[in-house]
């Protein structure tokens, strides 16, 4: 699920499209999307197990909800590393509020919640308004 800049449109994008680098554009506008390299990835409670397990880079999960002050302070790091590692790590935000069932699934207790993922498994977590260069040093353990 990619999000249009242009129109705020959710997208269903088949990771495959990507990987051919077949570019994506907006089915309601037409514009190009950041094909996972510009914005993160849009997760639902429906969509998380696939995206995650069949992802063949690390995935980090941004465990979020729009009330959440530090929350909001966290995106902007969040969207720049998805920038900067595209390519290498998948990067996701998953609402908690309209997501509860992965939420609880994965215990998320307190928010934000940095989930990394590796093969479909969680292998590391970070809960809490952190610097951006202590996440990239994690999801550079990830990515190995």
């Amino acid at each position: 699920m990619i999000p249009c800049p242009s129109c705020g449109a959710v997208n269903r994008v088949p990771r495959e499209q990507i990987d051919r680098g077949r570019l994506p554009v907006c089915g309601r506008c037409k514009a190009p999307l950041p094909a996972g390299g510009g914005a993160p990835v849009i997760l639902t409670d429906a969509t998380f197990t696939t995206e995650v397990s069949r992802s063949s880079v690390p995935v980090l999960v941004d465990m979020w909800a729009p009330w959440c002050g530090p929350c909001r302070t966290m995106a902007p790091m969040v969207e720049a590393l998805a920038l900067e590692l595209a390519g290498k790590v998948l990067v996701a935000k998953l609402n908690v509020d309209e997501n509860p069932v992965t939420a609880e699934q994965f215990n998320v207790r307190g928010i934000p919640s940095l989930l990394i993922f590796k093969g479909g498994r969680e292998v590391d977590r970070i809960v809490g308004v952190q610097p951006k260069s202590e996440i990239a040093r994690r999801l550079q353990t990830a990515i190995g």
